[in-house]
């Protein structure tokens, strides 16, 4: 069994989100949280309250069951880019500077182990 979150509009870009990511995907979500708990990147932050929005959603999808978290892991775990503001700076002798501000939407799968 499997259920999924994603938090959308994210404010920073997929770049760093995916330094983030990488560290996380295929592991068990005991050990992801631990992770990202413990990073340093401002990323971990909204990463670890998608993970666990996820392992939220297959708690309540299947009332029922009863799933231990230790038999959890992170199936999928994926960044994409959201859309990019566009901002203007000024810059010297009359000129301008571009200034795009990224974001990125994030989705965690995860699933239970066979």
């Amino acid at each position: 069994m499997e259920a999924k979150a994603t938090h959308k509009y994210i404010g920073s870009s997929p770049r760093k989100m995916r330094l983030v990511i990488d560290l996380i995907r295929g592991k068990s979500v005991d050990q992801a949280i631990e992770i990202l708990h413990f990073s340093p990147k401002h990323a971990s932050v909204d990463a670890e309250k998608v993970l666990r929005s996820a392992v939220s959603n297959l708690m309540n999808k299947d009332e029922n069951a009863n799933h231990d978290i230790s038999e959890l892991y992170v199936k999928e775990a994926y960044v994409n880019q959201g859309p990019t503001l566009k901002r203007i700076m000024p810059a010297p002798m009359g000129r301008a500077y571009r200034i795009r501000k990224r974001s990125n939407h994030l989705t965690i799968v995860v699933a239970t182990k066979k």
